[in-house]
């Protein structure tokens, strides 16, 4: 079932299309924006692989003419260096302020995508189609781009809102379920943040962490997969058209950021991928609010069932120093007059930005886990 989410901003209000077969309709999509004429595609070898062809095909049909830069796959290549080959691809082929960046693949190809869009001749186009589920409910949607810095993630980047986001759920059959369930940590996070009811439908599902059961009915109109879809683009649509900049309520979407994105660097961005991150961070976020009397020791323990439901981790990762992930926090970009802030629910669909939790309560939670 197609739908489209309207992600109404001041200056660049977009649509996010959710549409089966999608990818081969690309080229009709960006010929209804009366986009310039000169596309880069920009994705991975692997991804590339299974849906570049038809990427290509449709753009060629609908008549851009097309270049292409293939990066290797993986978060460890979300760097300078691998901007520095987009721009040298949109060099070789006289990419110009008219044209177009088209970025096929995960969040980050994606995100490093949006980054060589928004910095190249000080800006121009781009156009998200997301292949993973990640992707789709979250890094493709809001116009946050960027790079890792080798001691923090997404320390290099800019806000630069795509013209469209395109997202056809059948590409979802080739992900690995290790990245599937990567996805579903994001899907929580809105349950808990934004979306009480999403959060109420995903515990009476029996299964979160498999495809086949993702793409199963969920009701007479639409699979599990295209509910979940719709309800958290729509609950990402929804804080950003409030705060495109992270001036407050944005800020929220990084509930369990925190402490996932000192895990993530500390670890090398090689022993856990982003929503294995982010479901420990939820943990270690929840079992904060709980110790400063700010969420229900029930609300806590139905927010870490889910998680485990979806297959993912709720201990750190073996070998990890608590001190250096303390000390790591410090380097998160949202730290503010040297004070972390922690997103921290208040109840299942509601959470509070807070800067004042003691570090020896970090310190015991970190512990405990």
């Amino acid at each position: 079932m197609s739908s489209t989410i309207n992600l109404n901003l001041p200056l660049s209000a977009y649509e996010i299309a959710i549409s089966p077969s999608g990818l081969d309709k690309l080229g009709d999509y960006m010929n209804a924006l009366q986009l310039g004429q000169k596309v880069l595609l920009v994705s991975n070898s692997t991804v590339f692989e299974h849906y570049g062809e038809r990427a290509l095909s449709s753009l060629n049909a609908a008549g851009f003419d097309v270049c292409r830069c293939i990066l290797p796959d993986g978060e460890q290549h979300k760097n300078l260096d691998s901007i520095q080959k987009i721009y040298d691809t949109a060099l070789e082929n006289r990419i110009e302020r008219s044209s177009t960046m088209v970025a096929l693949g995960g969040g980050v190809i994606g995100d490093m995508t949006g980054f060589a869009a928004a910095t190249w001749l000080r800006g121009i186009k781009f156009v998200q189609v997301p292949t993973s589920l990640l992707a789709m409910v979250d890094a493709s949607i809001g116009g946050k781009t960027g790079v890792n810095h080798p001691q923090g993630k997404n320390l290099i980047g800019a806000f630069h809102q795509p013209r469209l986001v395109l997202i056809d759920p059948e590409v979802l059959k080739t992900l690995p379920e290790r990245e599937l369930r990567a996805g579903m940590a994001e899907v929580i996070k809105y349950g808990v943040i934004w979306d009480a009811d999403l959060f109420a439908e995903m515990e009476k599902c029996k299964n979160l962490d498999q495809m086949q059961y993702l793409m199963a009915p969920f009701s007479d109109q639409e699979s599990l997969v295209d509910y979940i879809l719709t309800r958290s683009c729509q609950a990402k649509a929804d804080v950003v058209s409030k705060d495109e900049k992270e001036a407050g309520l944005r800020a929220t979407l990084n509930y369990g950021h925190t402490i996932a994105h000192a895990v993530e660097s500390l670890t090398g961005y090689s022993v856990v991928n982003h929503g294995e991150a982010v479901a420990i961070g939820m943990v270690a976020a929840g079992e904060i609010a709980a110790k400063l009397g700010m969420w229900q020791v029930e609300e806590v323990q139905r927010q870490n069932a889910l998680i485990e439901k979806a297959g993912l981790p709720i201990k750190l990762p073996a070998g990890l120093d608590i001190a250096e992930i303390i000390e790591s926090l410090q380097l998160d970009k949202k730290v503010k007059a040297g004070k972390v802030r922690f997103i921290l629910p208040t109840q299942i669909g509601a959470v509070t930005i807070s800067d004042q939790v003691p570090s020896e309560v970090i310190r015991e939670v970190l512990q405990n886990m």
